[in-house]
């Protein structure tokens, strides 16, 4: 049996949503910039809210043309925005290789019934033919998967010349991997991932071909008004404009807007990719160095490096049940977080028995160090104690 390890991460939270802080953050950091019990269309709010649209296409060096609106919802509903808006006209794509994309999926085929569409599915740890879209239809793909740990080697696969748009939900892969924008006509994603937001708010990117979409497009079906972008062909401006269709929070504003103002100040999304492809290397470095542990993702090409999804290889856990397999999960996590060394790192329910830890920008290198030992006792403990 190794030795417990003496030292543990400053910061132990590696949940792949909501996501740590930034480094140095409290609540204290928002000081007077939280317009609280003011209404959201006041002056000030909404200059708030219209220098957070224009800081995350600052920061993320999306282009000009492309407008940004805030969302309710979260990156769920930023995506849910985009399908009953635009979907519709082409037939279309569907490509999911973990749970998120399988909602979609499910959205587009049994909520909206469109009628041509071909679901491309991959299972977890793989991903889908990327060359086999068609191109005219629309594609609807996560960018990367959070559940997964799989995310798209690049966009070489996305035409430049074709008829269909395409819809990426990018909320972990958002100032973690760089994004083709030009390739990309609907981006969704949330403050809660990379940033070290909070939840409940989405953020919804429109390239000018999707903008001609809803000029010309008009869906058969009710559209709630959550969802509404527009009405009859004329697209309401005003949402990209920080004018939201229901109430923000402007704590929750005011917090996004001390995110992006790190994340200038740190250098953009070259310098969170960077980090967080650093923050991947400590992990898979440790691991590839381990008999009992893996990526979950073979194809080096296609494993994030932000939502990193790890899976036991040891001999005598894959000889146990699946329920067996996620009793020791549970065991190895309830450990680690009486110990104080790492909360949230179960894989997601609908994935394998396993482990995800979160390398986002917000992420500091030093508590992933330190939190590796734990892994390697936790196990050893759990195991010791079943075999």
């Amino acid at each position: 049996m190794i030795d417990k390890p003496d030292q543990l991460p400053s910061r132990p939270n590696f949940s792949s949503g909501p996501c740590v802080k930034r480094p140095g953050w409290d609540i204290g950091c928002l000081g007077d910039s939280a317009f609280l019990g003011r209404s959201h269309r006041s002056a000030e709010c909404l200059k708030q809210l219209e220098l957070v649209i224009e800081l995350t296409k600052e920061t993320l060096a999306i282009p000009d043309d492309y407008l940004v609106a805030i969302v309710p919802g979260s990156n769920t509903g930023a995506f849910e925005t985009a399908l009953w808006s635009m979907l519709g006209p082409l037939p279309v794509d569907a490509l999911t290789w973990e749970s998120f994309g399988s909602g979609w999926v499910y959205d587009i085929e049994e909520q909206l019934a469109l009628k041509d569409v071909r679901v491309l599915s991959a299972r977890y740890g793989d991903i889908s033919n990327l060359s086999s879209v068609r191109e005219n239809s629309d594609i609807c793909f996560t960018w990367n998967g959070t559940t997964s740990g799989v995310r798209v080697p690049n966009a070489d696969w996305i035409s430049e010349n074709r008829i269909g748009m395409t819809f990426c939900d990018a909320t972990s892969a958002i100032f973690a991997q760089e994004l083709a924008w030009k390739k990309l006509d609907v981006t969704t994603f949330s403050w809660q991932k990379a940033m070290g937001g909070e939840g409940g708010h989405g953020v919804l990117i429109l390239s000018p071909k999707a903008i001609s979409r809803l000029r010309e497009f008009v869906p058969d079906r009710p559209i709630p008004k959550i969802f509404r972008l527009g009405k009859e062909k004329v697209i309401n401006f005003d949402l990209f404009q920080g004018k939201t269709i229901n109430t923000p929070s402007m704590l929750c504003v005011a917090d996004a807007l001390d995110s992006l103002l790190w994340i200038k100040k740190l250098g953009g999304w070259r310098a969170t990719c960077e980090k967080s492809s650093n923050n991947f290397r400590i992990v898979s470095d440790w691991y590839s160095q381990r008999k009992w542990i893996t990526n979950l993702v073979n194809r080096v090409d296609i494993q994030s490096n932000s939502s990193v999804c790890l899976q036991i290889v040891d001999r005598q856990f894959l000889e146990l049940s699946n329920s067996e397999k996620w009793k020791f999960i549970n065991e190895m996590t309830s450990i680690l977080e009486q110990q104080e060394a790492a909360f949230d790192i179960k894989s997601h329910r609908d994935a394998p028995p396993g482990l995800r830890i979160w390398c986002g920008p917000t992420v500091e290198k030093e508590d992933l160090r330190r939190l590796l030992p734990w892994l390697d006792w936790s196990f050893q403990y759990v195991k010791t104690k079943k075999f």
